[in-house]
C-alpha cells in the first residue's frame, strides 16, 4: 500500500498525507498500514485532518517531506551571509557606543541615549541567531531584523541630520560607526528577506483579519501622530516664585534634515505596521510587527530615563552660575502627547500578540493522483 500514499507533512511521531480518495494520518514511517484516522478527499476533510494532525503532533516538529531539516552543514549559505552582515552591523554598533557621537560626547555617557541603541542591537543580534538556526526560525529572524531596520532608518537619519546641520565638529566617530552598523544590519535584513520565503502581504479575508488590519492601522497612525509633538516638559522656578513652563522635542521645530528623519520614522512605521497586519502567514506578520515596535518602545524607554535625570540650565541658554545666583530650579516631566504615544504603542503590542495567537491556517491540500485500491478506506466506504 506504500505506493498508493502521498505523505505531505511529517512530524516526530505522525505524518499526514493523501491516500486513495482520502486524507489520512499514519504513524511516522508506517504508511504500509491502514491510517490511524482518515477523512474524505475534499477541502473540509483536509481542514479536519490538519486540525487533528496539529492536535496530536508538536507543531515545531512538522515539516514538509520535501524540506526535512538536514545537518547544520547543509543549511543554505544565504542564511549565513545574512547573519554575518547582521553580526558585523551589531559589532559596528557596539563600537559606536563609546567614541564621541555628537562631538566629543559618547552614547555610553548618556543613559537615555545608550539604552535605545542597545535595544536595537539586541534585536538585530537575536535576529542573526534565529537566521542561523534555519527553518521557520530563519524566516522569523529575517522579518524581525527587517522591521527593526525599517523604523530605525529615520531615527539614524535624524541623528545624521543633527550632526550635518551642526557642522563637521559634531559628526563624531561614534555616529559614523553607528551609521555603518545600521547599513550592515539593513543589508543583512534585506538579504534574509529576499533569499528566504517569508510570505507577503495579502488581501484580508474574513472579519477577524479585517479587524486586525483596522486595529493595526489606527494604532500605527496614532503612534505616528503622537511621535511628532513635544514630549519633554519643563518648569523653571526662581527664588522670587516666578515660574515659566516650556516644552521641547517637537519634530517640526528642527532643521530640515532632522525633520526629514522624523517624517521617515512616521512613514516607515505606518507602512511596516500595515504590511505586517496584512502579511500571510499571519504569524510571520506578527514577527515583522514586533520588529517595528521594538524601536518605538525603545524611544519611550529613552524618554522615561531622560525625565528621571536632572535638567541642565544649559538647555535654556543659562549657565549653572547664573542659575545659582537667580535661585533657579528646573523640574522636568512628560507631556500628554508622550502618554498618548505609549497607549498606541501598547495597542500595537496587543495587535502583535493577537496575531501570534491566531491559529495557523492549514497548508494547501496535497495534490497528485493515487490509484483506487479495493482495500482503501475510501473504497470500503463506497462499497
Amino acid at each position: 500500500m506504500h505506493e498508493e500514499v502521498i505523505i505531505s507533512y511529517r512530524g516526530a511521531r505522525y505524518e499526514i498525507g493523501r491516500g486513495t480518495g482520502f486524507y489520512g494520518i499514519w504513524p511516522a514511517g508506517g504508511t504500509q498500514a491502514q491510517p490511524l484516522e482518515w477523512w474524505p478527499e475534499n477541502s473540509e476533510g483536509w481542514q479536519d485532518a490538519w486540525s487533528k494532525f496539529t492536535e496530536i503532533e508538536a507543531r515545531r516538529s512538522i515539516v514538509p517531506v520535501s524540506q526535512q531539516p538536514g545537518p547544520v552543514a547543509s543549511r543554505p549559505r544565504r542564511g549565513v551571509v545574512a547573519a554575518a552582515l547582521l553580526a558585523a552591523g551589531v559589532g559596528f554598533g557596539i563600537g559606536g557606543l563609546f567614541p564621541g557621537y555628537f562631538g566629543a560626547v559618547s552614547l555610553s555617557r548618556q543613559a537615555a541615549e545608550v539604552v535605545p541603541h542597545a535595544i536595537y542591537l539586541a534585536a538585530w543580534a537575536a535576529a542573526a541567531v534565529l537566521i542561523l538556526l534555519g527553518g521557520a526560525r530563519q524566516r522569523a529572524g529575517a522579518l524581525l531584523a527587517a522591521g527593526t531596520s525599517i523604523v530605525t532608518f529615520g531615527l539614524f537619519l535624524a541623528d545624521a541630520g543633527t550632526a550635518i546641520t551642526g557642522g563637521p565638529h559634531l559628526f563624531g566617530a561614534g555616529l559614523t560607526l553607528s551609521l555603518i552598523g545600521w547599513a550592515a544590519c539593513a543589508a543583512g535584513s534585506a538579504a534574509a528577506v529576499w533569499l528566504t520565503p517569508t510570505g507577503a502581504p495579502g488581501r484580508p479575508r474574513g472579519l477577524e483579519t479585517t479587524l486586525t488590519l483596522a486595529l493595526a492601522t489606527v494604532a500605527a497612525l496614532g503612534t505616528a501622530i503622537a511621535f511628532a509633538p513635544s514630549w519633554d516638559s519643563y518648569v523653571l522656578r526662581t527664588a522670587a516664585g516666578a515660574t515659566q513652563s516650556l516644552t521641547a522635542g517637537n519634530a517640526f521645530a528642527n532643521p530640515a534634515l532632522v525633520i526629514a528623519g522624523d517624517v521617515a520614522v512616521m512613514v516607515a512605521l505606518v507602512a511596516a505596521v500595515v504590511a505586517a497586519a496584512a502579511w500571510r502567514p499571519v504569524r510571520y506578520g506578527a514577527v515583522l510587527l514586533a520588529g517595528a515596535v521594538i524601536p518605538l518602545a525603545a524611544q519611550a524607554i529613552s524618554a522615561l530615563i531622560a525625565v528621571g535625570q536632572a535638567a541642565s540650565p544649559l538647555q535654556f541658554g543659562i549657565t549653572p552660575g547664573q542659575a545659582a545666583r537667580a535661585g533657579l530650579t528646573i523640574s522636568s516631566g512628560l507631556t500628554p502627547a508622550f502618554w498618548i504615544y505609549c497607549v498606541f504603542v501598547v495597542a500595537l503590542m496587543l495587535t502583535c500578540a493577537l496575531m501570534l495567537a491566531a491559529p495557523a491556517p492549514p497548508p494547501p491540500a496535497p495534490v497528485g493522483s493515487v490509484p483506487l485500491d479495493a482495500t482503501s478506506p475510501a473504497a470500503e466506504a463506497l462499497s
